[in-house]
């Protein structure tokens, strides 16, 4: 009894967490459905700045939280402008909003999942353990760089997986529920994320917000393999939400524990160790 009501606390908890990304598709949904008096995309803009900022005013998250997933939106669209010119994927219709064949609201389902990010680590009372900021900031670099450069060269995602892997096996995530306090490995969380963005995936696409080449006649579910990207992607979308936090107590919140535990340089080893 009590398994199960932890497991609706942590819905719970995960659906407040959702509420951009749920308000993100509830647009793409109605803008299809519905007769608008601006191109779809030129829309959709203008309502996810819209709902930017009303979660600033209502203080659902703060600006250095909006800072932060405005760099999402910044990033995803980096990838978008150059993943859509070489034909990866494509987004129909026409708008003002659009350049290279990209509409500016694009960013903003990157930007939903740093919402997420944000939301999830103040919700659950996230923590931390033994993260390497240095290694594991190289390893989603490298992530996002094959993106664009397995279009030349070979693919690197699998020894580049393997590597991040190595970085975060001692790396924990703590979380709370209710009146437990749980933990996983952080390299766990990353795939869980990555399956439910493979999901979301399908949902936009099913909307008809973008295409992939196979999709553009008939609609069927995005190819499996896209939950790996989605993972290995989550790792930077983390980077940048841990590099934010990993200052709390010392840039800002003064003398408040900061929720991400660097992990201990141990450049000279102990004699009774060896």
């Amino acid at each position: 009894m009590f398994a199960c009501l932890q497991f609706l606390r942590f819905g719970c908890l995960e659906l407040v967490s959702c509420l951009f990304p749920a308000f993100l598709f509830a647009g793409l949904a109605i803008s299809k459905y519905v007769d608008l008096p601006i191109a779809r995309y030129d829309a959709l803009l203008i309502y996810c700045i819209g709902l930017t900022l009303l979660f600033w005013v209502v203080r659902l998250e703060t600006w250095r939280e909006v800072a932060v997933i405005f760099g999402f939106h910044l990033v995803g669209l980096g990838l978008e402008l150059f993943k859509v010119r070489v034909g990866s994927w494509q987004y129909p219709g026409d708008a003002v909003t659009k350049i290279a064949g990209v509409p500016l609201f694009a960013g903003f389902m990157y930007a939903a999942v740093g919402s997420y990010l944000c939301q999830a680590w103040r919700r659950f009372d996230l923590r931390v353990s033994n993260y390497r900021p240095f290694l594991t900031t190289i390893f989603a670099v490298l992530i996002y760089a094959n993106f664009f450069t397995h279009q030349w060269l070979p693919d690197l995602r699998i020894p580049i997986a393997l590597g991040l892997l190595i970085v975060l096996r001692r790396t924990w995530v703590f979380f709370t529920v209710g009146v437990r306090r749980y933990r996983m490995p952080l390299a766990v969380s990353f795939a869980l994320i990555g399956f439910f963005l493979w999901i979301a995936e399908n949902a936009g696409t099913f909307l008809d917000a973008w295409n992939y080449p196979d999709q553009v006649n008939v609609w069927h579910l995005v190819h499996p393999a896209k939950f790996g990207a989605w993972s290995l992607l989550v790792s930077m979308s983390f980077v940048l939400v841990a590099s934010v936090k990993s200052l709390e107590g010392r840039l800002y919140h003064r003398g408040t524990t900061a929720t991400v535990e660097i992990a201990p340089q141990h450049h000279n080893a102990n004699p009774s160790d060896r």
